[in-house]
């Protein structure tokens, strides 16, 4: 019976690096090490295009859901190690082929110990020879059922029959440090999980409306952070006050323009957010013509107020594929809860869809906003999540 011992981890994108692959190698393998700390007994090594991990016992369906979620591994597979030896490797070979309900096969070899006695191919004949003496399978080079892989090292040789999909990617926080502005509805939680993808380290900040929204709300956006947390470690929540901006908002400009003066001084505050924790830009989940808020004109309009890049992942997506990814990544059902946040508390019937930044301006030299903006950042309330640990207030 083949035991698999040791994964054997794949990179991705990381092979376009040149210069800066060390540094992205190094990110991968930590963030794999971090991804995978509560499980005792394993034992990781690295090397130029590979990182392995050896399993001591280790329970490879858990490993297989945890590596799953790690940014930047293009693919990985459960391993038997052997010897470098041709009669070892033709033996793990012949016993996997006994093993499997498949008709056809195919050997796939790269011998990266160059002084390894046979080439590539000499070693996929030995074994094929040893597989077809023995089995009822057929080669198949084209579209077989079953692939066995081979991979030479120095010392030691990895043998399997499986090439699990990686989540693909660089490794999260590789490429800095971005402010998603986070609701508890579906698609910013999935906009994190896409801007994670990147390698972008994500911190968020949320909007919050008491008495209007209740702690409930609050809650669940917590709870949302912690979740997507997994892919990066931890996710602080910068949670701002935004009763007073969105009473004296409404006070003067009424209903239709409303909602394009919150997203106004929700980008203004998300960049002094930005300043104070040191993000090199702004994150959202708007996606185009959802909302009157995410028409071209309005995103024109709001985009006018910052300065520094604003980053928009589901820009191009529809909300049916929005929702997938949010099952996908397990946010779904949690963003679906009936806890309202300040956007949905105050929903204007009549929202403009085409603003102007003349008229936005003119609506706002009415009242105080810079004031109310800066005390808003003064007394901002930040909270660190992780993954499957609830929250903790920020030291």
């Amino acid at each position: 019976m083949v035991k698999y011992d040791t994964v054997l981890i794949r990179f991705g994108e990381l092979s376009t690096k040149g210069k800066n692959r060390k540094d992205f190698i190094n990110r991968l393998f930590s963030n794999t090490k971090y991804m995978l700390r509560e499980i005792g007994g394993l034992e990781f090594r690295r090397t130029y295009d590979r990182i392995y991990i050896k399993l001591n016992g280790a329970d490879p369906e858990i490993i297989r859901e945890k590596l799953s979620r790690v940014f930047g591994i293009s693919s990985f597979s459960f391993t038997e190690r052997v010897d470098s030896d041709i009669e070892a490797i033709k033996e793990t070979c012949l016993r996997i082929a006994q093993e499997t309900e498949h008709k056809t096969f195919k050997m796939i070899t790269r011998r990266h110990d160059k002084s390894f006695p046979l080439r590539s191919d000499d070693i996929n004949r030995q074994c094929a020879a040893e597989i077809l003496k023995n089995t009822d399978l057929k080669v198949d080079v084209h579209d077989p059922q079953l692939q066995i892989r081979v991979e030479v090292q120095e010392n030691d040789t990895y043998i399997t029959s499986e090439k699990i999909k990686g989540a693909g990617g660089f490794p999260a926080g590789i490429n800095g440090k971005v402010m998603l502005m986070l609701s508890g509805g579906i698609d910013s939680p999935v906009a994190a999980y896409e801007l994670m993808k990147r390698g972008l380290r994500v911190e968020a900040i949320h909007f919050a409306s008491p008495p209007y929204t209740s702690e409930n709300a609050k809650q669940k956006v917590l709870d949302l952070a912690a979740m997507v947390s997994e892919y990066q470690g931890h996710l602080p929540v910068h949670i701002v006050n935004f009763t007073d901006l969105q009473l004296a908002i409404y006070k003067r400009a009424g209903d239709p323009y409303a909602v394009t003066l919150m997203r106004r001084m929700m980008f203004r505050l998300a960049q002094a957010a930005c300043e104070k924790y040191n993000c090199l830009a702004i994150g959202t989940g708007e996606s185009i013509g959802q909302v009157a808020s995410q028409t071209l004109e309005s995103i024109a309009c709001i985009n006018s107020v910052v300065q520094i890049p604003v980053l928009r992942p589901l820009i191009c997506m529809d909300k049916l594929e929005i929702i997938d990814l949010a099952k996908k990544i397990g946010t779904y059902e949690t963003s679906i809860l009936p806890f309202e946040d300040c956007c949905t508390i105050f929903d204007p019937k009549n929202p403009v869809t085409k603003p102007t930044i003349k008229k936005s301006e003119y609506y706002e030299a009415g009242f105080d906003w810079q004031t109310l903006c800066a005390k808003a950042i003064e007394e901002m309330e930040t909270v660190i999540t992780q993954p499957g640990a609830g929250t903790e207030d920020y030291l």
